[in-house]
């Protein structure tokens, strides 16, 4: 299984994230297909919020798409969502994460052990600062390539 997730932004840079099979599994397992099949290259974060997160993986843009694939049944952990925590973004139902993720720019630990975390960026979170910001975002800001490796 693939360590690490490379999301290259139109901020200026790549983005890179350390994979956590060992707190959700069937999440990396998905997160690891749908960049391998080039389902995360161009698209946007489209809800960027400062002091607090933003967040992408939709293909329509809006917050409201996913993925073809079923949805994923929560691995809710103790991990704390702290800055560079990479965790899935849901609806009210916990088992319904698909393809959204978020990325916490700050101490959001309120999330603890209702979402799932996957992945911890170990480089590259200056790029994602630099997101531009919105709930929708005017011009948001991409994936251009996402990557395993």
């Amino acid at each position: 299984m693939a360590d690490t997730l490379t999301l290259t932004l139109s901020t200026g840079g790549d983005v890179v994230i350390k994979l956590r099979p060992d707190l959700a599994p069937g999440h990396v397992e998905r997160i690891t297909k749908l960049a391998q099949d080039g389902f995360y290259d161009g698209v946007v974060f489209h809800r960027v919020i400062p002091g607090f997160m933003a967040q992408g993986g939709d293909p329509t843009g809006t917050g409201t798409g996913g993925s073809d694939l079923p949805d994923l049944k929560a691995e809710f952990s103790s991990e704390p969502h702290v800055r560079g925590t990479c965790s899935m973004a849901r609806t009210p139902d916990p088992n319904s994460a698909n393809s959204q993720f978020f990325i916490c720019f700050d101490d959001a630990r309120f999330l603890d052990n209702q979402y799932t975390v996957w992945g911890q960026v170990e480089s590259g979170m200056e790029y994602v600062d630099q997101l531009p910001t919105g709930e929708p975002v005017p011009n948001p800001g991409k994936i251009e390539k996402a990557t395993v490796s």
